[in-house]
């Protein structure tokens, strides 16, 4: 087995690899508890089989913070940071440092904008959520969703 080059570097190593294995998402749940009626979800996470698990966990270790979980729906482990001060403050910065050159790249633009305006507590009221909505569903084209667009537009009526 050939010696890690001392040279690599680490940084543009994660941000390839999560061009072909990660993923930048933001899901939504009815809450009744929560005033708007809707709970705003953002999500970064990298999944891998677990005997290639080594590479989740430098990449938890590189951004020091998220979790690794098994996702017993494709039978893999997943790297993923939920906290949205971590996301903001953490996960963001690297992605603009160290950018992605696929279409994801459209995908983490749009996390990073959604991101941004839940700092902002756009997601406390209507017109807000409204904004997020529409660059949610702009994002993951083949991913599967609880509640579709219209659904959503309709109950923030």
């Amino acid at each position: 087995m050939p010696a890690l080059n001392k040279k690599r570097n680490i940084q543009e190593y994660i941000s390839g690899y999560v061009d072909g294995e990660g993923c930048f998402s933001v899901s939504f749940s009815k809450r009744k508890k929560i005033k708007i009626g809707w709970e705003t979800k953002p999500s970064f996470s990298v999944s891998q089989n677990e005997n290639r698990a080594q590479v989740l966990f430098l990449i938890q270790k590189l951004f020091g913070c998220g979790f690794i979980r098994r996702d017993y729906s494709d039978k893999t482990l997943k790297y993923e940071v939920r906290s949205l001060n971590d996301l903001i403050e953490k996960i963001i910065p690297h992605f603009e440092k160290h950018p992605l050159i696929s279409k994801k790249k459209n995908d983490f633009n749009k996390f990073k904008q959604i991101c941004f305006f839940m700092e902002r507590n756009f997601h406390k009221d209507k017109k807000g959520l409204k904004k997020i909505i529409n660059y949610a569903f702009q994002m993951n084209p083949s991913g599967k969703r609880k509640y579709t667009k219209a659904e959503m537009q309709k109950a923030l009526r």
